[in-house]
Formats: C-alpha cells, structure tokens, sequence
C-alpha cells in the first residue's frame, strides 16, 4: 500500500486557505450575525430588500461586490484627463522662458527642461515641473531645479516658485477682467 503524497496533500491545502481567505470578511454570519460584529446601519428587523434588480437579495453590510474578473474589464473613460491649471502651465513657461524646452506633457502636468543660463548670469540650469492639480493654488505645482553642478539652494527654488506663482495670479487676473 502506498502512501499519498505528503507535499501534494500539503500544497492541496495550503492553496484552499489561501483561495479561503481571498473571500470577504466582514465578521457576520448570514444566518444568525453576531450582535458586536454588527454594522451600525444593520436594522435587525428590517427585511432585506432587492434594490438591484437582479433578484439576489441586497445586504447593506457588504459595501464592496467587486471580483478579480473586474480587473480584467475595460471601465475607464478614455475622455477622462488629467487636469492642469492652465494659469500655472503658462505661468512656468513665461518665467523659464530661458529654458530649452525637451519635454512637454500637458495632459499630466509635466515640463522638463534642458541646460539654459538666465538672461545677465552665467550658471546654467536646469527645470522640471509638475502641475499636479487645477487649483491656483502652491501645493499644485512641484519644481525642480539644478545646476550642473547638483541642486539649487532652497531660497533659490523658493524664488522661483514665487515668480511662477505670481506670474499665474497675474494671468488670471487678466483674464477676469476680459
């Protein structure tokens, strides 16, 4: 007589507890729920009602009735982008207008540019920028700016932010008043 597989019957099992715990916990028992383990909107008299239609009943405990097949499908929007505050985006290429442009993205937010030296000085620099969000406003915009030899000095930056910045507020205000 032959004994079964031990690793086989060990990989067997350690795959069920695994597929086990992919399923959704919420700590609730259909068929008599704990009372401590309740959500606070769990009406205990209350009937379930179908409000989706496809005759399975509907429990408001579980909020998330998503699958692993979802990820397979194709929902996204392709007209959805990313919006960027167009006073920020013409703002930075007005004040680093100096700046070689080599890449340009404006339906994520990003300007990178090359090695260019300010009109009157003679270090040359480097700037990239990111809109992160259509607010005016200074957590959308994130700067960076080097030197060839390594970062810039934080006050440096900070100048140049400002300057960006204000140039944004003066567009807008140009445009408010067309």
């Amino acid at each position: 007589m032959r004994l079964p597989n031990l690793s086989g019957i060990v990989l067997a099992a350690s795959a069920a507890l695994v597929l086990a715990g992919c399923g959704q916990s919420t700590g609730l028992s259909y068929g008599n729920p704990d009372p401590a383990n309740r959500p606070s909107d769990w009406n205990q008299s209350a009937p379930l009602q179908n409000t989706r239609g496809d005759g399975d009943a509907y429990q408001p405990w579980l909020q998330n009735e998503d699958t692993v097949w979802d990820l397979f499908q194709n929902n996204t929007d392709p007209n959805n982008t990313v919006a960027v505050n167009r006073y920020l985006w013409n703002a930075s290429l007005d004040v680093l207008n100096f700046l070689p442009i080599e890449t340009v993205d404006p339906f994520t937010g990003v300007i990178v540019t090359g090695y260019g030296s300010p009109p009157g000085g003679g270090k040359a620099y480097r700037a990239t920028i990111y809109i992160q969000d259509p607010a005016l406003d200074a957590r959308s915009l994130k700067l960076s700016l080097n030197t060839k030899s390594g970062p810039v000095s934080p006050d440096t930056l900070r100048a140049v932010e400002d300057a960006i910045l204000n140039r944004a507020r003066q567009l807008r205000i140009q445009d408010s008043n067309l």
